[in-house]
């Protein structure tokens, strides 16, 4: 059987974007290696034609767009989908941010696989326009779409309001094991192994920075809370993060490096996740991978992903009264609550979130739809 799939809904591999582009360029590549031939749309800033190249076998249609942001997006997913219908071949699109153009892949009978990724449309950092643009194509990659992903089972019973149950498949996203890591990283920005907490996060309000930051700096903690992202005093609710920030918590920026972002996650004392809404969040993942204590905020989405073995915080306070439990376990010399934590952390990435369990799911779940 000649397998083939078109990749589509990213900014192309090898990834340089955040968490879709990570999970592309890991099924890209195992399925290469499984016999595939793999196709990725990736998107230049520029004009012209299209152009083609090899990227460690995997095939890449690069297509310059001259507009930045949403809308070179938006131009790009549509010359994108542009191309594939022009094939008879499997397409797997990641996210439904154009869920509507995927009509044209469905009139021309190409089967279209489709990761619906979270509810974006219910994010509190969109406008009403934005947000009402999410929840019709939400609705649009719903119906247009042969069969959907969902990452997280709290989003698979949300698509089954709108499509039958047997239509979805329930796939998380995966991570790498991280079992050691060079501290040489960590003396750019003074810290030591083991002596902070870190936040891996946008910096937005559903993230519940606001109130971590809050949380660590009502005392004096004798550790830093390293918070990452980039904050800009500009921008109001930035600016009120960094204006509620003891001396303890630090801003350190974006960082993109990957080797210095598993180093930072591993040597950290734990790892403090606020996100309220969302499927499987890529960070947390990550962090189960490194091994991370998890301190994260209470809803059914982390509690899923983390499992028993992570504590959770509801607001502010609750979220300050953990921080004094973890900290005083950590001043306490035995270890016993975080080393029971990590172990926890560990069994849960091992059970549910490995690349080979992740990507063998995927492979099964498209042969399924290839064309016959």
């Amino acid at each position: 059987m000649n397998k083939t799939l078109r990749i589509m809904g990213i900014r192309g591999v090898p990834a340089a974007h955040g968490g879709f582009e990570t999970f592309a360029e890991h099924l890209a590549l195992y399925l290469v290696k499984r016999g595939w031939r793999v196709i990725v749309y990736c998107q230049e800033q520029g004009t012209g034609e299209a152009s083609r190249d090899m990227w460690e076998g995997v095939e890449r249609i690069r297509i310059p767009v001259a507009s930045s942001g949403p809308s070179g997006t938006v131009v790009f997913d549509w010359k994108a989908t542009l191309d594939a219908a022009r094939s008879k071949e499997l397409v797997l699109t990641l996210g439904y941010d154009t869920g509507m153009f995927c009509a044209l892949l469905r009139v021309r009978g190409i089967r279209n696989v489709i990761n619906m990724d979270g509810i974006e449309w219910k994010r509190q950092k969109w406008g009403k326009a934005v947000k009402a643009w999410y929840w019709v194509n939400d609705w649009a990659a719903s119906w247009l779409g042969d069969h959907l992903v969902a990452d997280h089972p709290e989003i698979q019973r949300y698509l089954e309001r709108k499509v039958a149950a047997r239509k979805i498949t329930m796939i998380p996203y995966g991570a790498d094991r991280v079992t050691g890591a060079d501290t040489t990283p960590l003396e750019k920005y003074g810290l030591t192994s083991g002596s902070y907490a870190i936040v891996i996060a946008r910096p937005e309000p559903e993230n519940s920075i606001l109130e971590i930051v809050r949380a660590w700096s009502r005392r004096a903690r004798g550790h830093k809370l390293v918070v990452l992202g980039k904050y800009d005093r500009a921008h109001a609710f930035q600016r009120q993060v960094m204006d509620a920030a003891s001396d303890e918590v630090q801003f350190i920026g974006a960082v993109y490096d990957k080797p210095v972002v598993q180093a930072l996650r591993f040597h950290a004392l734990f790892y403090v996740h606020g996100h309220q809404v969302g499927g499987t969040n890529p960070s947390l993942v990550e962090s189960l991978g490194a091994g991370n204590p998890v301190l994260a905020h209470d809803n059914p989405y982390n509690r899923w992903v983390a499992g028993d073995g992570g504590i959770y915080f509801s607001d502010e306070a609750s979220c300050a009264q953990r921080v004094d439990e973890l900290l005083a376990a950590a001043s306490s010399g035995d270890g016993g609550l975080l080393a029971t934590m990590r172990t926890a952390a560990i069994k849960q990435f091992e059970s549910e979130f490995t690349w080979q369990i992740v990507l063998e799911k995927y492979e099964k779940l498209l042969e399924q739809w290839l064309p016959a």
